[in-house]
Parts: structure tokens; sequence; C-alpha cells
């Protein structure tokens, strides 16, 4: 499985770019798909879509619940829509018409959540998507998909058009790092063990990736043998998988570019306190909003660091067989 890990990394690419190419190339191979965009068709780079298949991409304004309504006509209708804004917009001033127009209907709607996480990091918390995974989520019939690198991206985005029924799609704003091969093919739904290991394990998603492969090596020099699981679904969770990694090797933690709250942590720790609990150590944002900054020094500031990865891991192995093993602990 290791031959789908790049050694070294390469460059970093901008992933909204690559998000433009992969929707252009989805756009060529199904004619059903259509693009909406709320004004920031430049911004998530859906532009390039706009210019290979105009007829095809309506531009809304800066009007979210109405681009949504919107996409759910044309669903119902029988195209495949992908509505495009920054995340933190669908899982707030668009979230009324998700719930009630979106999910509850289940029409087949598609969202591109651009600028994840803390990538929009100068604009500061208004516009840092730190609780979207927790907010989407928990919509009755919605699916979420986080994206590692810009391979990933244009593997994952097909799956997510095809699927039947409303996904989120999580984006970065910025330049990451690409850990992928080209033998790399993730599985909608499915997570993948990309280094095994039988003391502990990271299971993560999206940009922080690189972080997590740099701090599993830097702990087998220590002498400590990690997995590490990525998972690109967050929901549907992988259930089968993370009760194997907690049954197999005792300890878990979960890395995100999020709130330690109701996202990947959140899901994971559901999942075992209904298969094999087991203690678990959650790395992301706590409990508070971030600030304007570098996005690489925000990441390091609010408990990303690689640093922070191996001390939760340290933590986690160390719970193991002490007792209250199922108790849950997150942030940095």
């Amino acid at each position: 499985m290791g031959s789908v890990i790049r050694e070294p990394f390469g460059e970093p690419l901008v992933m909204r770019k690559a998000y433009g190419e992969a929707l252009v190339e989805l756009g060529r191979a199904r004619a059903e798909v259509v693009v909406l965009s709320a004004d920031v068709a430049n911004s998530d780079f859906s532009c390039m879509f706009a210019e290979a298949f105009p007829e095809r991409f309506y531009n809304l304004g800066i009007a979210e619940p109405a681009m949504v309504d919107v996409a759910v006509g044309l669903a119902k209708s029988g195209r495949v829509p992908i509505a495009n804004t920054f995340a933190f917009l669908f899982a707030t001033r668009a979230l009324e018409m998700v719930r009630t127009h979106l999910c509850y209907g289940r029409a087949n709607v598609k969202l591109a959540g651009a600028y994840g996480g803390l990538s929009d990091s100068f604009d500061g918390p208004t516009h840092q998507a730190i609780t979207d995974v927790a907010i989407l989520r928990s919509l009755p019939n919605m699916s979420v998909v986080v994206p590692s690198d810009s391979l990933a991206v244009s593997k994952l985005l097909p799956q997510v058009a095809a699927w039947d029924g409303p996904v989120y799609f999580r984006l970065c704003r910025n330049e990451v790092e690409q850990i992928f091969t080209p033998s790399y093919e993730p599985v909608m739904g499915k997570g993948l063990t990309l280094i095994e290991g039988d003391e502990a394990t990271i299971i993560a998603c999206g940009v922080l990736m690189p972080r997590c492969l740099r701090a599993v090596e830097r702990l087998a020099k220590g002498g400590l043998s990690v997995r590490l699981v990525e998972m690109h679904t967050i929901k549907p969770l992988d259930t089968q998988l993370v009760a194997a990694c907690a049954c197999e090797t005792g300890a878990l933690v979960t890395v995100e570019e999020h709130s330690v709250i109701g996202g990947l942590g959140g899901a994971v720790a559901e999942c075992l306190s209904e298969t094999w609990p087991a203690p678990l150590e959650r790395v992301g944002v706590a409990d508070t909003f971030a600030e304007s900054g570098p996005y690489s020094e925000l990441l390091d500031k609010y408990g990303m660091s690689e640093d922070a990865i191996i001390a939760a891991v340290e933590r986690a192995i160390k719970r193991k067989g002490q007792g209250g093993q199922a108790a849950v602990r997150g942030g940095a």
C-alpha cells in the first residue's frame, strides 16, 4: 500500500486550481453536470467550468440560499448540480435551505465548500470554517468528503458526482503538498490504510495528511509502530475500519483541520462507543475561534503541528490498559 505515497512529497499545488480542472474533466464526461456559483467562481476556480461550458454554468450572485434552491430545482429536473461557495456559508447562511430543501427532499445536489478549515487565514474567524463538517454531517441524507491533496480531488470528484444524494465536498484554498501517486484509488465511503502499525492508529483527513506522515516517520525513529489511515469520507464513516484499528492497535488519534467537536474526531468517538472502546485523542482546533494570520502558522498555533500529533499519539499509547480507556480527549 506504501506505493500510493510519494517519496518525497510532490511540489505543493493550489487545490482550488486542481478542483477547477477536475470540474472541466467531469463536465466533458457527463453532460448532465451543471455548476452553480454564489459569485465566487474566480476564487474557487469554478470559472474554468464556466469558460468550457458557459451554457451549463449559473452565477446566482451573493445569494447562497437562493443558489441552493436553484440547485435543488435543477436536480429535480435530471441535472447533477455542483453548487459552489465558501465552506462557512454552506454551514451558516445557506443552512436552512441545505437542511429543508436539499437534505429533507434528498435532492441529488453536491456542495463544493471552498476555503475550508483555516485556509481563508487572513480573513479571520468570520470566514474560517471550523464547524462546517460537524454541522453538515449532522443533517440526515448528507454525505461528507474531505480530499487530502490535488490528486485526491480529481479522483474523488467523479465519485461525489455519481453518489446518489446530497454530498458536501470540502476544499482548501491554498497550496497543499502532493502526497499521492497515480496508483492512489480512493473509494468513497471506505478509509485507506497508508502505513501499517500495531501500537496506535492515526485516522486523518484533508491537508494535514503530510504532517501526519512526517509524524509517523518521526515516531518510527523513536521505536513506535503507528498505523496511518486516510479517512477521506467522514460520512458515511468506515466504521468497520475504525473498529478494526481500535481492536488491533488499542489506541487512536484523529487529526483534522476542524474543531475537535463534531467532526472526524466526533464521528470516530461515536463509532468507538458502539463498537470497540479504546483511548482516543483528538487533534484539531480546540473549542475556540482562531485569528487572522499566515496559514501554516495558524495550523501550528491552534494545535495541528507535527509535534501536537506526536504528543497525542504518545498520550493515547500511555492510556492503553490504564482503565477508563473509553474516555475521549481533544484539543492541544
